[in-house]
């Protein structure tokens, strides 16, 4: 079975200085979800300009339901990105952008209509007061829905902004920078991440997770993999590297992770399969610029290989 997912938050451009490509994790997730044929509902705002109506393009290219997408007469949000030359990227995010702006009311009552099992919310949509309470008020009306929190640290997040969406969360995702940033917020050491299987990694992890009631932490590693840690005493470690044929770059790779995890869980997976395919798929999705392929083909392959 599928689950209803709500997928919170920023709708931008992605832009490269020769190349503009939607982007913001929400979105990639999103549409992700979509293409795989998981039901997705994304609740953001953009523009009343091109880059909105480029971004309006794209629901419509995924299938996505426009009914949470709000307009406004502010900027449609856009963060400049730039490659390090070595596959990685820097993100420069831009103030005041549509997605701040999300309103309350419209946000509640699409999250109502759709009844989603599953929000998913980041922190980069909550840097400012309006956005922050529709989130707010969107969980508070979706109480029997799982949270999945997928960190996303970006500058001009607060620390504050961290710890209320940590106490929200059920399952939440971070990469090893960020794992990192919670133990320097949360804990007693800072255990090295790079020593992912080191006691003292799992120990600081496991008393953040009690301290925030968290069920689940998922931790993505790159081209090292990924580990889950349970509440209940699990652990489950994906180390298999899954290289494209020609690295291009890691842009939305850890968004298309979070998309197939939330579908392996829906569809009820093994943990080491959700996490395998995850990491498969990741992989691939650096085989292209940006966080979505151009080709309808590609996700065509994923779901048959799946059975889905």
């Amino acid at each position: 079975m599928a689950d209803r997912v709500l997928v919170f938050g920023e709708a931008l451009l992605d832009d490269f200085g020769d190349q503009q490509i939607p982007g913001g994790a929400p979105f990639n997730v999103a549409r992700n979800l979509a293409a795989l044929g998981n039901p997705a509902l994304l609740v953001t705002r953009v523009g009343n300009d091109a880059p909105g109506q480029l971004l309006r393009g794209e629901f419509a290219r995924f299938g996505l339901s426009a009914e949470g997408l709000q307009h406004g007469a502010e900027p449609t949000g856009r963060v400049v990105v730039e490659r390090d030359g070595e596959g990685g990227h820097r993100f420069h995010i831009l103030a005041e952008q549509a997605y701040d702006h999300i309103e309350a009311a419209a946000a509640v009552d699409v999250m109502r209509a759709f009844s989603p099992d599953t929000v998913y919310f980041g922190t980069l949509a909550q840097r400012e007061p309006a956005s922050r309470a529709a989130l707010a008020a969107v969980l508070d009306g979706a109480a029997g829905a799982a949270r999945f929190l997928d960190l996303n640290l970006r500058d001009g997040v607060d620390e504050s902004v961290v710890f209320n969406s940590l106490q929200q969360a059920a399952i939440v995702k971070v990469n090893e920078q960020e794992l990192q940033a919670l133990f320097a917020w949360y804990c007693h050491t800072c255990p090295d991440t790079m020593d992912i299987d080191s006691a003292a990694v799992e120990a600081e992890a496991r008393a953040m997770m009690h301290n925030f009631s968290i069920d689940g932490l998922l931790v993505t590693l790159g081209e090292r993999g990924a580990m889950y840690l349970g509440a209940d005493g699990t652990r489950v470690d994906e180390r298999q590297a899954f290289p494209p044929a020609q690295f291009v770059d890691s842009v939305g790779a850890g968004d298309a992770f979070a998309a197939v995890f939330l579908l392996g869980r829906a569809r009820g997976w093994e943990l080491p399969l959700v996490l395998q395919r995850a990491n498969a798929y990741a992989g691939a999705v650096c085989g292209f610029a940006g966080a979505v392929a151009p080709d309808a083909g590609f996700y065509t392959q994923w779901r048959d290989s799946w059975g889905l």
